[in-house]
C-alpha cells in the first residue's frame, strides 16, 4: 500500500490483526452495554403482541428497562469520558518550519525515500531519544487553540498537527542535534519517520486511538467524584494490554524494515553516538545541572554543554577515543536558524521536567552561562552548604571559638546549655542574613552577633571548629550521626517550606511535574561529608588562593593553580567515617590552608 507502508512482517504476527484484536475488545464492551437494553426491547415487544401476558412479567419489564436505562446512562458518560478526555502529550519545544527549513527539508527527504508520509510538525524534548506522537485529539486542538490565543499577535489557529487525520508529530531528542553530524541523525531519524507508514493505517489508528482514550479515563478516574470511571477503564486496558503491544512491535518491526534501505551502514555507527549522547547527558543533567538548579539558577545552553562533556569523555575514555574526529563535520544544530534560543528554550523546559523549576525565567529563577557558572553557582553552592553545616553545630551548641589543645586540634565540646540556632556572620562578626536556596526558593535563616574573639581563640565559622567537633578519637562517629541528623532535618525542612515548584499547580498526569526527578535519596552520612567538602572548599578559596570550577563530567571542582585537586574525597570520608582528621589536615597543611581563619559564608 503506497504512502502507508508495509505492516506484514515474517516471524511477527500482523499489526493490522493485532489491532482488530483490540478493536474487538471495544466492540464486546460496546455489546456489553447494548445488552440490557437489547433485553429491554425484546420484553417490550414482547409484551405489546401480547406473548408475555400475566404476572411477574410486568415486574420484569419494568425492572429490565430501568436497568437499562441506567446502563446505558453510566456507559454513555463513560464513552463520552473516553473520547473526551485528553491524552498525554510530552512536554515538548515546538519547531516550526520557519525556525528550522533544512531540518524539514532533510525529514521530508527522508519520508520521499521511504515512501511514507511525512510527519505534521517537529518538536524537540531534552532527552536522548526520539519518536512519533499523535497529536490529533480534539482536546489537543482545543489546547492549541487557547495556547495561540494568549500568544500576542497570533491568529488563534491550531497548527497542522492537531489537524483531523494529520500525521504524528516528530519529537527529536535536542541533544542529538548538537552532538550528532547530519548524516549520522538522518540515519538515526530513518526508523522513527517510517513509522509514519502504519500510523495512516486506519485500523491502527483506531486501535492506538482507543488505548489511548482509556489511559486519559484512568487519569479522568483520579479526580474527585469521578472515581467509578477508572476501574472499567483499567479493565478494558488489561484486556488489550497484549494485543496493543505486539501491534506496537509490529508497528516498529515493519518501521525498521522499511529503513534498511537509507543509511543503513551509518546508522550502526550512529547508534554508537547514541549511546553515547545519553552517558554524557545524564551526566551532565546529574553532575553539573542539578546542583545549579537546586540553587534557583538553571543553565541556559545545557545541549551547547553536552558536545563540551562528550567531548571531555572522549578524552578520559580509551573506549571513545576517535570520537572527537567527527567534530570537523557538519553538526546537525546547524539545520536550525537560531540554535542559541532553541537551546535556551529546551534547556528551560529541562529544568522543568528533571527538577521541577517554574515554567518561565523568573527573580529566582533566573539563567546563567557556562562562564559565570563556578562563580554564580559553585562559589555559591559551597558557602551556602558551609553556612547550613555552621547552622547545624549551632543548632548542637557547639561554641563557635575554643582555644587549640596542645596537639593544634580542637576537643569536642561537651554540650552546654542549648543554644538558638542562628547562622554565623561573615568573619567581620556583624549580623547578617545567610541565605539557604532550597530546590526551587530560598529559605534565610537570620544570623545572630558572633562573640568577639579572645586572646588564645578565634571566633566565626571557621573550618577548625568543624574539625574538632568530629574528631573522634575511638572511632564511633557518633558526633558525625548527630551533625548529620541535623542537616538531614535543615534540608528536608527548607524542601517542605519550599513547597511545589512555581507554575506546577495540582497538575495530574503528564503535567505534573518534575516527571523525572534527579535527586535520588541521599544518606545522612553522604549528606554530612558534601557539605564538610564544601567548608573545605571555601576555606581553601580564602585563605589559599584557590578557585571554584567546573568539570563537564563532575560538576563542581576545586582548583588550585589552574589544576583540579580530585584527592579531597577520601579524607573527608576519613573525618566523617572514621573521626580521624589527621589525613584531611595534612592536605590543609600542604596546600597552605588556615582551618583557624574565619571563611566568608553567603
Amino acid at each position: 500500500m503506497s504512502g502507508t507502508g508495509s505492516i506484514m512482517e515474517a516471524g511477527v504476527p500482523s499489526a493490522r490483526s493485532r489491532a482488530l484484536a483490540v478493536l474487538r475488545v471495544r466492540s464486546r464492551a460496546l455489546a456489553v452495554g447494548l445488552l440490557p437494553a437489547a433485553l429491554a426491547v425484546v420484553l417490550v415487544a414482547a409484551r405489546t403482541t401480547g406473548r408475555l401476558a400475566g404476572d411477574p412479567w410486568p415486574t420484569v419489564t419494568l425492572v429490565v428497562c430501568a436497568v437499562a436505562a441506567l446502563v446505558l446512562l453510566v456507559g454513555g458518560a463513560f464513552a463520552a469520558v473516553v473520547l473526551r478526555a485528553s491524552p498525554a502529550v510530552t512536554p515538548t519545544v515546538p519547531l516550526s518550519e520557519a525556525a528550522a527549513p533544512d531540518l524539514y527539508r532533510l525529514v521530508r527527504d527522508l519520508a520521499d525515500r521511504m515512501d511514507v508520509p511525512p510527519p505534521s510538525a517537529i518538536a524537540l524534548t531534552p532527552d536522548c531519544d526520539s519518536w512519533l506522537e499523535d497529536r490529533t485529539h480534539a482536546a489537543h486542538r482545543r489546547d492549541a487553540v487557547r495556547r495561540s490565543a494568549g500568544g500576542s499577535g497570533s491568529t488563534g489557529q491550531p497548527g497542522p498537527e492537531s489537524a483531523p487525520g494529520a500525521a504524528p508529530v516528530l519529537v527529536i531528542g535536542s541533544p542529538f542535534l548538537w552532538w550528532m553530524r547530519v548524516a549520522e541523525l538522518r540515519a538515526v531519524l530513518a526508523p522513527v519517520v517510517a513509522g509514519t507508514g502504519p500510523s495512516a493505517h486506519p485500523d491502527i489508528a483506531d486501535a492506538r486511538g482507543f488505548v489511548r482514550g482509556l489511559d486519559a479515563a484512568v487519569d479522568v478516574g483520579s479526580r474527585r467524584g469521578l472515581g467509578w470511571i477508572a476501574p472499567p477503564a483499567r479493565l478494558l486496558l488489561r484486556l488489550c494490554r497484549t494485543d496493543a503491544a505486539e501491534m506496537e512491535r509490529g508497528v516498529a518491526a515493519a518501521a525498521s524494515e522499511r529503513a534498511q534501505g537509507v543509511d543503513y551502514g551509518l546508522r550502526i555507527v550512529a547508534q554508537e553516538q547514541v549511546g553515547l549522547a545519553y552517558a554524557g547527558w545524564d551526566r551532565l543533567l546529574t553532575r553539573v545541572a542539578l546542583p545549579a538548579w537546586r540553587m534557583g539558577r538553571w543553565p541556559a545552553h545545557l545541549d551547547a554543554g553536552v558536545v563540551s562533556a562528550l567531548t571531555e569523555l572522549s578524552r578520559r575514555d580509551r573506549l571513545a577515543e576517535g570520537f572527537t574526529s567527527r567534530l570537523g563535520e557538519r553538526p546537525a544544530c546547524d539545520l536550525l536558524e537560531q540554535p542559541g534560543l532553541i537551546d535556551e528554550a529546551t534547556s528551560l523546559l529541562a529544568a522543568r521536567l528533571f527538577h521541577g523549576g517554574p515554567a518561565e525565567a523568573g527573580p529566582d529563577w533566573s539563567p546563567v552561562d557556562w562562564s559565570a557558572y563556578p562563580e554564580e553557582v559553585v562559589d555559591r553552592k559551597w558557602r551556602t552548604e558551609a553556612a547550613r553545616l555552621h547552622a547545624a553545630l549551632d543548632a548542637l551548641a557547639v561554641p563557635v571559638g575554643r582555644p587549640p589543645g596542645p596537639s593544634g586540634s580542637m576537643a569536642p565540646a561537651a554540650p552546654t546549655t542549648p543554644a538558638a540556632p542562628a547562622a554565623p556572620a561573615a568573619s567581620s562578626g556583624s549580623a547578617g542574613s545567610v541565605a539557604l536556596p532550597g530546590s526551587a526558593g530560598h529559605t534565610t535563616l537570620a544570623a545572630a552577633d558572633s562573640p568577639p574573639p579572645t586572646a588564645d581563640g578565634f571566633a566565626g565559622p571557621t573550618l577548625e571548629r568543624v574539625l574538632g567537633y568530629l574528631t573522634d578519637r575511638g572511632g564511633e562517629g557518633a558526633a558525625g550521626e548527630a551533625l548529620a541528623g541535623r542537616i538531614s532535618g535543615e534540608l528536608a525542612r527548607e524542601e517542605r517550606a519550599a513547597g511545589p515548584a512555581a507554575g506546577a499547580g495540582k497538575a495530574r498526569g503528564a503535567d505534573a511535574v518534575p516527571l523525572f526527578p534527579l535527586q535520588p535519596p541521599r544518606s545522612g552520612r553522604d549528606l554530612l561529608a558534601d557539605h564538610v567538602t564544601a567548608m573545605v572548599c571555601c576555606a581553601a578559596v580564602d585563605s589559599a588562593g584557590a578557585t571554584p570550577g567546573l568539570d563537564w563530567l563532575d560538576g563542581p571542582v576545586l582548583l588550585v593553580g589552574g589544576d583540579r585537586r580530585s584527592d579531597l574525597a577520601p579524607r573527608v570520608l576519613c573525618l566523617v567515617e572514621e573521626g580521624n582528621p589527621e589525613p584531611l589536615r595534612d592536605w590543609l597543611s600542604a596546600l597552605g590552608v588556615r582551618p583557624e581563619k574565619p571563611v566568608r559564608l553567603v
